[in-house]
């Protein structure tokens, strides 16, 4: 499948798909990329009963999900036109279980380092009160495009 995106620096690639709605993940989760800077990215969703595991709760995998789209796109704003990434390791800790009740939950990913070939970041996943539900760390292969 071709690239969606012309060939751009990575935060104006974030840019146009914040602009857009070209994140179809987001669309099929209910999250949504809100704010973008260079090395950092935050991503915003209310987990409803669709994301529900059948112990009653959000399922992990949508937290895992946010985190690991803060942590792709924090190193994401910081490559060339020339550039791409892939998740290599992402360790993700859960804090507290999301239901519909903890609404809006924030994703901030942040980079921690880029080198030429791997990027490390990291991201938490907190409510309106900014209590903590998961946190992660990632470790990403740079890749020329």
């Amino acid at each position: 499948m071709p690239d969606p995106l012309p060939p751009l620096p990575g935060i104006d690639q974030l840019r146009a798909v914040m602009d857009s709605d070209l994140l179809a993940m987001g669309q099929t989760l209910g999250f949504r990329l809100v704010e973008i800077a260079e090395g950092r990215v935050v991503f915003e969703g209310s987990p409803g009963r669709e994301v529900y595991n059948p112990l009653g709760t959000v399922h992990g995998g949508y937290a895992a999900t946010l985190l690991d789209s803060a942590c792709g796109c924090a190193v994401h704003t910081m490559l060339t036109a020339e550039q791409a990434y892939s998740t290599l390791e992402l360790k993700v800790s859960y804090h507290r279980a999301m239901t519909v009740e903890t609404g809006v939950v924030r994703a901030v990913g942040t980079v921690i380092s880029l080198g030429r070939r791997a990027g490390f970041s990291e991201a938490k996943l907190t409510d309106a009160s900014g209590r903590l539900y998961a946190s992660a760390t990632s470790t990403l292969i740079i890749m020329q495009r």
